[in-house]
C-alpha cells in the first residue's frame, strides 16, 4: 500500500509485479485463497486511491489468470502484459493471450525471446524468488532476447493490443546481456520501424 502511495506521489497510477504462480487447481489449492485474499485487499486499496495493482504474466496461462482476476472483489488489480513471459515459460498463443487479458491490461512490457522446451513455472519461478536451484539450467529452457530478435511475432503482438484499445506503454524492459544500454536504443528503433 506504501508503494501504492509512492507510486502516486512519483505521478504513476500503475504498480506492476509478479505475485507468484496461481495454482492450477485454482480455488481448492490454499495457496489460491491466499493470494486472492491480499490481491483483493491491494485491489481494494488501489480503488481508494485511483491506482492500479498490476500482475506480470508469465507464470500461468492467460485462461487461468483471467479466472483468478474475475473471482476478485475489486477492479484495482489489473494486468501488467508481458509477451516473452508468457511466450517463453508457457508457449502461449500471444495475440489470443491479449484478447483473454484486455479487460485488464494497463501496462505492457516490450521484450522479447526464444523457448526452447516445456519447463515447469512453478520450478522456474521458485527458482527466481529462492535465487536458483541447483542443476536447472534455465537457458536449456528459454531465453531473453533482444527485442526484435527473439520469436516473438511483433507485428500480431502489436495488432493485438490495438484491436483490444490499448493505447497504453509499451515499457522496454531488457534484464540481461552484455549491453542492456545498446539493446534499448535498438529495441527503440525497432519500435519504431514498426510504426509505434
Amino acid at each position: 500500500k506504501k508503494i501504492l502511495d509512492l507510486a502516486l506521489d512519483l505521478g504513476t497510477q500503475v504498480v506492476t509485479t509478479h505475485i507468484g504462480v496461481v495454482p492450477a487447481d485454482g480455488p481448492s489449492h490454499p495457496r489460491w485463497g491466499i493470494m486472492a485474499d491480499a490481491c483483493d485487499q491491494l485491489g481494494r486499496y488501489a480503488d481508494s486511491v485511483g491506482a492500479y495493482f498490476a500482475v506480470e504474466t508469465g507464470p500461468e496461462p492467460s485462461e487461468r489468470l483471467r479466472r483468478f482476476l474475475d473471482g476478485l472483489g475489486s477492479r484495482g488489480v489489473r494486468v501488467n502484459f508481458d509477451p516473452a513471459n508468457l511466450h517463453m515459460v508457457i508457449g502461449e498463443d500471444i495475440p489470443a493471450a491479449v484478447r483473454t487479458l484486455a479487460p485488464y491490461i494497463v501496462h505492457t512490457h516490450a521484450k522479447d525471446g526464444d523457448r526452447y522446451k516445456a519447463c515447469d513455472p512453478e520450478q522456474v519461478y521458485g527458482m527466481f524468488a529462492q535465487d536458483g536451484i541447483e542443476g536447472i539450467q534455465i537457458h536449456d529452457y528459454f531465453m531473453e532476447k533482444p527485442l526484435g530478435k527473439g520469436q516473438l511475432d511483433w507485428t500480431a503482438y502489436l495488432n493485438a493490443l490495438s484491436e483490444v484499445g490499448y493505447t497504453g506503454y509499451l515499457t522496454i524492459e531488457r534484464e540481461v546481456g552484455s549491453d542492456p544500454e545498446t539493446d534499448i536504443r535498438e529495441a527503440v528503433a525497432f519500435l519504431r520501424g514498426l510504426g509505434n
